[in-house]
């Protein structure tokens, strides 16, 4: 399947046709040769029920079982594999409560309560569009 240039749209658009801006913009920007910001804290916070987690820890540590029951909709699972993911990055800390039977509690740490800035953001943006 041939892929279409952008010389191959010049040559079949009226060439009189006024350009559009957005293609301008488009052509003139510098190429992204690294992942930009934006993609660099998406790989830390984008992960489903990420920011859920971090929000239910703002308040103080929690055990898994209870923070795992305010996740709605995630499996135990799920939010194993994700409380795993933001103790690598730093997000959270996992406490050991005991060992037998085994308690843990998890906590927010201070890298991942600055998070908590744009979720509080993302929930009002949330809570005016009612999505």
């Amino acid at each position: 399947m041939d892929m279409e240039t952008d010389s191959d749209i010049d040559i079949k658009t009226n060439s009189n046709a006024p350009r559009s801006p957005l293609r301008d913009r488009i052509k003139n920007a510098d190429p992204c040769l690294s992942p930009c910001p934006i993609e660099r804290g998406m790989r830390i916070l984008g992960g489903k029920w990420k920011g859920s987690i971090l929000w239910h820890l703002k308040d103080g540590p929690m055990r898994f079982n209870d923070l795992a029951r305010q996740i709605g909709g995630a499996s135990k699972k799920m939010v194993t594999q994700r409380l795993r993911e933001m103790e690598d990055t730093g997000l959270v800390n996992r406490n050991v409560i005991s060992t037998k039977p085994i308690a843990v509690a998890y906590e927010i740490t201070d890298f991942g309560r600055t998070a908590l800035r744009f979720l509080e953001e993302l929930k009002k943006w949330a809570e005016e569009y009612n999505i």
